[in-house]
């Protein structure tokens, strides 16, 4: 669906957020005439108010009624299609579809196919391998757009030009790819584990929403990771598959970056910490080979690569402690990722954030063989958070591992706890494997507040270079 085609339809907007303001613009600056309600919160009316807009309704409530009156509703990626409301009025007739699809009905050639669109999703490492492939398509000398869920939303660039469009899409919006009737050119997979099980409802349901981008959106090319046992077992008929992580494409053997059986560079000085983080320069440059270029030429700029902040980012040292902002972790298994790259060196590390459901069992047997110093979980006396969950799991295990455990109420309890058990300094790692919802607004706001009681300034740890066009 073009945006052209919502003339003469009954239209709603559900969300007033990034995702939320950019389609409300977008779609105003190409019909201005169109009639628009928008259901958004008392707190934000004030601010939608003001945009003095007369044909702009205001509704609070996005009831079963109200959303079954409207033909189509643009709705933002945090809103669950799954929420029973959506259902009753998706099955009323009313059309749920996001910005992104939008935007790719936009974009679509005559063929609809958007040709110089790359896609990046996965459960982890789609930010990294989305800022990397931009800034590795830069160094290329091509015009690139750096945009998506990683923070500029796509309608915001809808009349932009890029050679290439290196376009990070979450689990919320890899449907919408589908939805538009459109089909990328590539499309990057990292991995998949289970999250954002609150949205999709099952995990069943979050692998089969994530892998809708290539199982249904049918790109030209998938490049797929070897290595995850999921992706690996996928077949797509409407697709030329690319894999990496195995002999048969770029891969590592230890530090060493191989294409096929050719050496190509040892990749232990780059930015990029952790093996999973170098893992994503193999799906890059798999990609960049894909859209034509030189990937062995352009592999070694990854030296100049600046590491997105929130991801393994090492603030600095004060009084003998390393401090590490791994606020971006949101599942067990990227903790389990943090702790292997400090493996051997004293580590506390900070657990526990909103409660989604997702099982901790593998991290607590992981911690049987390879704990760290001490685990502090963080969260007890909160609602909804799964601090004292984990605290509970892991209590067995550290009375019979030996590693210190302790309940925080909050961070700045959790940090004065982990100093505590590095009595000779060591490694202070927050990387709660959870969401941050409730005491914070998200994983940015709990990075920077981690930052400032670890005594650095927020913003010279918060920036992402590279957003946008360039």
């Amino acid at each position: 669906m073009r945006i052209a085609d919502l003339s003469g339809r009954r239209v709603a907007l559900w969300g007033w957020g990034h995702e939320g303001r950019a389609a409300y613009r977008a779609l105003r600056a190409r019909m201005p005439a169109l009639p628009l309600t928008l259901f958004c919160s008392e707190a934000e009316a004030a601010e939608v108010a003001a945009l003095g807009d007369p044909l702009l309704a205001i509704e609070h409530a996005a009831t079963v009624e109200r959303l079954a009156a409207f033909d189509v509703v643009v709705k933002s990626p945090g809103i669950s299609p799954y929420k029973p409301e959506a259902v009753y009025a998706a099955q009323q007739g009313t059309r749920f579809i996001g910005g992104t699809a939008l935007w790719f009905a936009e974009r679509a050639d005559a063929a609809g196919e958007v040709a110089n669109a790359i896609c990046v999703t996965g459960t982890k490492g789609k930010s990294t391998t989305s800022s990397l492939l931009a800034h590795l398509l830069r160094a290329a000398g091509l015009r690139t757009a750096l945009c998506g869920n990683i923070g500029v939303p796509l309608l915001e660039l809808l009349d932009g030009h890029a050679d290439a469009w290196a376009i990070e899409l979450s689990s919320y919006q890899t449907g919408d790819v589908a939805a538009s009737g459109a089909r990328p050119r590539i499309a990057i997979v990292t991995n998949l584990h289970p999250e954002h099980l609150d949205w999709h409802g099952s995990e069943a349901r979050y692998i089969a929403d994530k892998l809708a981008l290539v199982t249904q959106a049918k790109p030209c090319i998938a490049v797929l990771n070897a290595a995850d046992p999921l992706l690996a077992k996928l077949q797509l008929p409407g697709s030329n598959i690319h894999w990496y992580g195995d002999g048969r494409g770029w891969h590592l053997r230890g530090d060493a970056l191989y294409r096929g059986d050719v050496f190509v560079m040892d990749t232990a000085a780059l930015p990029l910490p952790g093996r999973h983080n170098r893992s994503n320069l193999c799906a890059v440059l798999t990609a960049l080979e894909a859209f034509g270029l030189d990937a062995a030429a352009l592999a070694a700029h990854a030296a100049s690569f600046q590491p997105l902040p929130n991801r393994l980012q090492p603030l600095g040292e004060k009084d003998g402690y390393l401090y590490v902002n791994d606020s971006i972790s949101t599942t067990p298994m990227a903790t389990q990722a943090a702790l292997d790259l400090y493996a051997g060196r004293d580590v506390a590390v900070l657990v526990g954030g909103h409660d989604r459901g997702l099982p901790w069992d593998e991290f607590a047997d992981a911690m049987r063989e390879h704990a760290p110093r001490a685990v502090i979980t963080m969260g007890h006396g909160l609602a909804a958070q799964n601090g004292p969950r984990i605290h509970a799991l892991l209590m067995p295990v550290a009375a019979q591992a030996g590693f210190v455990l302790e309940a925080a109420c909050d961070l700045a309890d959790a940090m004065d706890k982990a100093r505590a058990a590095l009595p000779d300094g060591g490694v202070v790692l927050l990387s709660p494997g959870a969401p941050s919802f409730g005491p914070y607004r998200n994983y940015v706001e709990r990075g920077r507040h981690f930052a400032r009681l670890a005594g650095f300034d927020p913003d010279a740890i918060s920036g992402i270079q590279g957003m946008g066009i360039a």
